[in-house]
């Protein structure tokens, strides 16, 4: 099909159709708007056709003429089709300047009313077809656009292949897809070589995790789970066109998988895998079958399961493509897991649960023997309910919380109603294991399940706790919960220890009560002491211990040893809430960041030993933020990067990730994605309802705001944060740190009254707790005001104290700050390059790539510190602010506004704002009538 662009309105790319495609989309571009062309490649399936089509609604606006052709394998065997569809439509215009015997040899071609054919016309239709192209190109650019290459037929390929090879120099590009199995496909070359010199080949291949649950959310299937996804990414390969489909067919279906079988695969992609099935033996689909049943099969577990010519009927499948040959792996591999699925959704299921069967003596690894042992299994059989739950134990203890789920839920299923544990006991142990797995909608599903089922309160209770735990951050939306388990508990101790111990945490982000949160801990410790639980005292100890470092209450110290003593829990030890954790967060807010950064690190070990994936997220948060403090930015940001990616593949603590990778991404990557992040947290933090986070949140941004030079913006997100922390009770500025940002933010706006209270009442209880680093940092903001008011050798001196201090203290950014401000004091009206030579080379070592553009920008743009003093300003001003007054006083000694600025200590734009307010005030226009005035003033 040929469009003329005269006659086609503009098409718009449609990003959310190259999902996940986004670097390969911007490559192909830029070749495309050089003027090149493009050759995209992959397996079936993958997203090629969405790729090219999105491309050449883009740049299919530049042409003038767009060609087109999409082959098919069933019309392959046809003669100059895929010719015809591309030349057909403009024949007409191109004929007439054609000579006589290539204007024969194309329209017999391409009408077919002639004989004509390679053999007899081959130079003729060959010089025909590139002519035609030039004659397009000579009235403007063309564009050709061609689909599934490997379809096109042989006279096709071949004469599109000889004119693409002699276009270079014409306005004619060449957009095309083929498919290719491998990335050493032989297929690749030969048609790379049929594509103009210099066309930029671009390899399809599959999605991550996270981009198939974008795609199949984007595609009406956002309900799956996130368990399911990520076994639909498995299944699939990453396929998009294979994702979709098994999402739809999961979507459809009434009821999902068993747990530890495959996926059900839909009849579309069944046939797409399978049709070299039919050629295999009756005996090597039994072999294939008892592979695809295996977690790892191999020749020796094949052979022990009782298929005695393995190895033959293995190779008998290589050679049709079914099973990867890898000679030095002894594992059997299928080539693309979907084939493994579909056989297995295939087989009956009597022959499935024979394999099963075979692989539960002949597996050697006491988790797989558990596992087929149940899906060999039908109903209710104690003795392998008790065998299950041994190998979810022993899957927990190797830090497979995931598997141990699946098993776990095998158990349940396979438990009869009276046995002990019961089936809900068990369930309630799967679930538990999800929420450490990160597999937060499976545990609330089963959860749900449970609480539809029970009857003893014991089994609600702990149901109720695991849909409060799922809610995370939005525990707002689960309020209704609380009555309802409070009731369940009665009146015995252990069961309303562990609801107390959510109210702590209810009180904290749903209600921003510091106070309520902490005697809520303590009324949960006291609970579970009485009940003789000893981790959830350990949980509530730990809760309680970071309320009071966060509230800088006096007991908080004690509290941490509390929890630390023994017997400890081992699954309390490790666990992001706690007392290793209130430890960690007691150091960093102490000012001990090597001993924090040893803590934090030991913990995240541990935690990734035991997979689980909600402390991890924390964890990496936590060495992020020490890496930060220490400033090693460029390590931070990657922590913290890695905190977000799987927060966000998790769906669990996407808010704080996104927090902390904004203060880091402002420390030392992308000013702009970090504003972009703490937008972000913060609409999240005020959708959750969380109060504690939303502080954060807004600290971040102001920091973020800051460095991006909007002093104004900044002034406004932690005004907004001092608010906050106020209603919360929260007084030890080493929490948020925001403190010496606001005070300088404010300098810079000319409100240097207010920056001066902050840091007053900010000092007040730093110096009550000993936070020796905020201090410190407050000295240095303290450095800025006092120079805004002139006192320019005072600010010098508390400027050079508190580098010192923060550099023996560690905190490297913050030390390279203090040395940046040294250096524009020092400056004078017009810094040289040289005077920024210390702060560069600390922002250097800090990796602070933001700051040290603010460095590189300095020589150039740096308004003139603060003079040593300002002019006494005539009686006639002093109905004016302090700030207006000393503007309205270095006017009438003629200074400009950027001379304002600079012996102020302010911007520019607040110079105008201020004159604007001094004109209103004196009820004149200009500042020429400032100066008149003031001379009518000292007049005799």
């Amino acid at each position: 099909m040929t469009v003329r662009r005269d006659f086609q309105e503009p098409a718009r790319c449609r990003p959310d159709l190259v999902i996940g495609r986004e670097e390969l989309f911007a490559g192909a571009r830029e070749q495309l708007a050089s003027g090149g062309s493009v050759l995209l490649h992959g397996p079936a399936g993958i997203g090629k056709s969405t790729v090219l089509r999105s491309l050449a609604e883009d740049y299919g606006a530049t042409a003038r003429t767009v060609l087109r052709c999409s082959a098919t394998e069933s019309e392959s065997h046809l003669p100059f089709l895929a010719l015809a569809d591309l030349l057909g439509l403009v024949l007409d215009e191109v004929s007439p300047r054609l000579p006589a015997a290539q204007r024969t040899a194309l329209e017999s071609a391409l009408t077919g009313r002639g004989e004509s054919s390679l053999q007899r016309d081959g130079l003729a239709l060959r010089l025909a077809v590139l002519s035609a192209l030039r004659a397009l190109a000579a009235h403007g650019p063309v564009l050709v656009v061609a689909d599934d290459l490997q379809w096109l037929d042989p006279a096709s390929a071949e004469l599109l292949g000889f004119a693409a090879r002699r276009l270079e120099g014409t306005p004619v590009q060449l957009l095309c897809a083929v498919r290719t199995e491998g990335r050493q496909s032989q297929e690749y070359d030969r048609h790379l070589r049929a594509c103009p010199p210099g066309t930029r080949a671009v390899r399809l291949g599959p999605l991550s995790r996270t981009q198939v649950a974008e795609l199949l959310d984007h595609r009406g299937h956002g309900c799956l789970s996130r368990s399911t996804v990520r076994e639909i990414h498995r299944t699939s390969g990453g396929n998009p066109l294979f994702a979709l489909e098994l999402g739809r067919a999961l979507a459809d279906s009434p009821t999902p998988p068993r747990p530890g079988e495959p996926l059900p695969v839909p009849t579309s992609l069944r046939a797409l895998v399978l049709s070299r099935l039919d050629m295999l033996s009756v005996e090597a689909r039994r072999t294939l079958l008892v592979a695809s049943a295996g977690a790892r099969p191999t020749p020796a577990l094949l052979r022990a399961a009782g298929r005695e010519n393995a190895e033959a009927e293995c190779a008998q499948a290589a050679e049709l493509g079914l099973l990867a040959t890898e000679p030095d792996a002894p594992a059997v591999r299928f080539a693309h897991p979907l084939i493994s699925a579909a056989l297995y959704a295939e087989a009956p299921a009597h022959e499935r649960r024979a394999a099963h069967a075979a692989l539960s003596t002949a597996a050697s690894d006491p988790i797989e023997r558990a596992r087929h042992l149940a899906l060999a299994t039908t109903g209710t059989d104690p003795e392998v309910a008790a065998r299950l739950a041994e190998a979810a134990a022993l899957a927990r203890d190797r830090g497979a919380p995931s598997v141990a789920a699946q098993l776990g839920l095998l158990a349940a299923r396979h438990t009869p109603a009276d046995g002990a544990p019961g089936p809900q006991e068990r369930r309630l142990t799967a679930a538990e294991d999800a929420i450490t797995a990160g597999e937060v909608d499976l545990a609330r599903d089963i959860a749900r399940e449970v609480l539809a089922r029970a009857a003893v309160p014991a089994d609600r209770v702990r149901a109720w706790m695991i849909v409060i735990d799922t809610a995370g951050h939005t525990m707002a939306e689960v309020d209704a919960v609380f009555p309802q388990a409070l009731a369940d508990a009665g009146d015995d101790p252990r069961l309303l220890a562990l609801v107390h111990y959510q109210l702590a945490w209810r009180a904290l982000i749903v209600e921003g009560d510091f106070t309520e949160a902490r005697e809520a801990a303590a009324h949960a410790a006291e609970l579970a002491a009485r009940g003789e639980d000893r981790r959830t005292e350990l949980l509530s100890l730990a809760f309680q211990a970071q309320t009071e470092t966060l509230m800088g209450h006096p007991e908080a110290p004690r509290t941490i040893k509390r929890a630390l003593k023994e017997p400890q829990d081992p699954r309390v030890a490790w666990h992001h809430n706690g007392a290793g954790s209130a430890r960690f967060r007691w150091l960093v807010m102490g000012d001990q960041l090597a001993e924090a950064r040893t803590a934090v690190t030991a913990l995240l070990r541990e935690v990734r030993r035991r997979g689980s994936v909600e402390s991890e997220v924390h964890f990496l948060r936590g060495l992020a933020e020490t890496e930060l403090r220490a400033g090693h930015c460029g390590r931070a940001l990657e922590l913290a990067r890695d905190s977000l990616r799987l927060a966000r593949d998790s769906g669990i603590g996407e808010t704080a990730s996104a927090m902390l990778t904004s203060l880091a991404e402002a420390s030392g990557g992308d000013v702009d994605r970090a504003l972009a992040l703490a937008r972000e947290a913060v609409e999240h933090a005020e959708e959750d309802g969380d109060q504690m986070y939303l502080s954060r949140a807004l600290g971040a941004l102001g920091y973020a705001q800051l460095v991006a030079g909007d002093p104004a913006g900044t002034v406004r997100s932690l005004r907004r944060v001092r608010t906050l922390e106020l209603g919360l009770g929260i007084t030890d500025p080493a929490r948020g740190r925001w403190h010496g940002d606001l005070a300088e933010a404010l300098v810079r706006t000319g409100e240097a009254a207010e920056a001066q209270d902050v840091i007053d009442v900010s000092r007040e209880h730093a110096l009550r707790l000993g936070r020796e680093s905020v201090l410190a940092v407050l000295d240095r903001s303290e450095a800025l005001v006092r120079a805004a008011r002139g006192d320019l050798e005072a600010a010098l001196a508390q400027l050079t104290s508190a580098q010192d201090r923060l550099g023996k203290l560690g905190y490297g950014l913050e030390e390279a700050r203090a040395a940046f401000a040294l250096a524009r004091l020092r400056g004078g009206p017009r810094p040289g390059p040289a005077v920024f030579d210390e702060a560069t080379r600390m922002f250097r070592r800090c990796r602070a790539l933001p700051w040290l553009r603010q460095v590189d920008e300095s020589p150039a743009t740096a308004e003139p510190e603060p003079a040593p003093a300002v002019p006494q300003a005539p009686a006639v001003l002093h109905a004016l602010a302090a700030m207006e007054r000393q503007v309205a006083a270095l006017v009438m000694e003629g200074a400009t506004n950027r001379e304002i600025a600079a012996r102020l200590f302010i911007s520019v734009k607040t110079v105008e704002a201020t004159l604007t307010r001094v004109y209103r005030k004196l009820g004149i226009r200009s500042r020429v009538d400032i100066v008149r005035l003031a001379a009518g003033h000292r007049a005799p």
